[in-house]
């Protein structure tokens, strides 16, 4: 026998390889999980403060002792603080539902914050859009703008 088992509970779990990392981490697949559960749970709720709400991450602590609900809304940062107080009324039945749905041994303590890379790449785009047709970007002041050469050469 060449020392191999097959069969029984551990077949099919992947191990880690040999320069130590999975290809799909068991964290990144509960953050996915977790964030459709937290999704569809806002989307049950009779909470008209929570209609808008997008939810656009989770990030869970590997010991599954707390997580992180990120989130977006049409509101935008006017509607945070109804937002975050509503999802913050909501959280026992949130975390119920993810004890009802994910098959973890534990149920992790959620808190909440607006997704602040969502609403950047949105001003980006903001003014990307705003940009006239064969409008550039003006250079940054830099030492060629009228000062001495950094590198003390000419400029030509």
């Amino acid at each position: 026998m060449s020392g191999r088992r097959s069969g029984g509970r551990g077949e099919g779990r992947s191990r880690p390889t040999a320069s130590g990392a999975r290809q799909y981490p068991r964290t990144a697949r509960l953050n996915r999980l977790l964030q459709e559960i937290v999704a569809d749970a806002l989307e049950t709720m009779d909470d008209e403060r929570l209609e808008l709400v997008t939810v656009t991450a989770v990030e869970v602590e590997p010991d599954l002792r707390h997580a992180v609900v990120y989130y977006d809304s049409l509101q935008g940062e006017a509607g945070d603080d109804e937002v975050l107080e509503a999802l913050q009324d909501q959280r026992v039945r949130l975390q119920a539902a993810i004890g009802r749905e994910a098959r973890i041994k534990r149920t992790p303590e959620l808190a909440f914050r607006p997704d602040r890379g969502v609403r950047e790449g949105n001003r980006i785009d903001r003014i990307l859009r705003d940009l006239e047709p064969g409008d550039e970007p003006s250079p940054p002041a830099g030492p060629r703008d009228g000062g001495d050469d950094a590198d003390g050469g000419d400029e030509r």
